[in-house]
């Protein structure tokens, strides 16, 4: 007779100690047990040999090991990525180390350290919106595209004046929105840019109604730091930036000034990438770095991964399946796949025929932990994220 015998998956520390509870642990031996459970496969870039080396002896010497370039051992090369590959126990037994040698590595043993700390999982919290309240990770939230231009890729300006616009916030709120993104400049490939003056003109009529009318909070999709201002003084409570602070040098500074939540999203011009997701992680770390040196605080900040922007089809999937990674950040991440080309070109679909293909990337996005859903389809997707996180978020409504 075989013995009963499966693999057991966990995603967090507290479904590792739900199993020791299962089987009667001691308290005392599951919290010593604990950070031998999760293995941990940690990328590092452009390291010199010198640095390479002494990270590779040190998980040797805690029973991990570090994988790096041909070449790294007589330093014949100038630059090596490592792969560091441990538990959490050896993980931390090696920073202890690491915090007491040179060439810079004390402070990769902090980053590694911060790591840790974010991959255990992100606390529920609430983001306090100047005077609204969201609370992240309870549930996922859903926030509803209204774009008030006459040439949006997705709903073809059907909702460019006041009147069409607040009745469309109205409906996607009585569908359960928790989050209204306003956007006045359209941002699809070959768009034609438009002036300050005229995003205030299309967005600030919507605002004023939306704030006074609706409890949710109200989102600003810009990159201009002057139509944020003039956003926040009417009342808007979000500003959901494109280029991640680039586009503007003021944005952060304003952001900042008025205390309100802001999404950065990855952008770049082009497609020709080192590695995606380190370069994804590097543009969120320099874009967190201009956030915190302008005064924005870190618990402020979302990141969005920029599905459909400087991106290829395939570059766009491979971020879908490596959604996860994003985890290192210890930041809510909001994900936009919303009818986006990406779905189209798989499915053969123009974009009002894209709402299961935004529904299969919607669900897999909760999977891998993502917080918040920008969507057009606002009550199709909230069905699937009630009933994505009664699965993985053991959410019932």
């Amino acid at each position: 007779m075989s013995f009963n015998l499966h693999n057991i998956v966990i995603s967090n520390r507290e479904e590792v100690l739900e199993e020791f509870k299962k089987i009667g642990v001691d308290g005392g031996g599951a919290g010593v047990m604990a950070p031998k459970a999760f293995h941990y496969l940690f990328k590092v870039y452009d390291l010199t040999p010198k640095q390479a080396n002494i990270l590779k002896q040190e998980m040797l010497g805690k029973g991990g090991d570090a994988a790096v370039a041909r070449g790294c051992v007589d330093a014949s090369i100038e630059k090596t990525d490592i792969l560091l590959i441990g538990t959490e126990k050896q993980f931390r037994a090696a920073i202890k180390k690491l915090r007491l040698q040179p060439f810079r590595l004390a402070r990769l043993a902090e980053q590694l350290e911060e790591t840790l700390v974010n991959l255990r999982g992100r606390k529920v919290r609430t983001l306090e919106c100047r005077g609204k309240h969201l609370v992240l990770g309870e549930r996922t939230l859903v926030m509803g595209i209204l774009n008030v231009t006459p040439d949006s890729f997705s709903d073809g300006g059907k909702f460019n004046n006041l009147e069409s616009a607040v009745e469309q916030a109205r409906r996607m709120v009585d569908e359960g929105a928790d989050i209204i993104d306003l956007g006045g400049e359209s941002t699809h490939p070959g768009y034609e840019p438009i002036s300050v003056d005229e995003e205030i003109r299309r967005i600030t009529p919507v605002i004023k109604v939306l704030v006074q009318e609706f409890d949710v909070p109200i989102s600003i999709d810009t990159t201009k730091a002057e139509v944020a201002r003039v956003a926040l003084e009417e009342g808007a409570h979000i500003i959901n930036d494109q280029w991640s602070l680039r586009a503007d040098p003021r944005m952060a500074g304003v952001v900042a000034e008025y205390g309100a939540p802001l999404v950065m999203m990855h952008n770049q011009n082009g497609t020709d990438y080192h590695d995606l997701m380190g370069d994804m992680i590097r543009f969120f770390r320099e874009s967190m770095d201009i956030a915190l040196k302008a005064g924005v605080e870190r618990n402020n900040i979302i990141v969005d991964p920029g599905i459909g922007f400087g991106k290829t089809v395939e570059q766009n999937i491979e971020a879908m399946r490596r959604l996860k990674e994003l985890d290192c950040l210890g930041l809510p991440v909001l994900l936009g796949t919303s009818r986006k080309s990406m779905i189209g070109k798989t499915l053969d679909l123009p974009p009002d025929q894209r709402v299961e293909g935004t529904g299969a990337t919607v669900a897999l996005g909760i999977a891998a932990g993502v917080d918040i859903v920008r969507v057009h389809d606002v009550k199709e997707m909230v069905r699937i994220s009630r009933m994505t996180d009664a699965i993985v978020r053991h959410a019932s409504h």
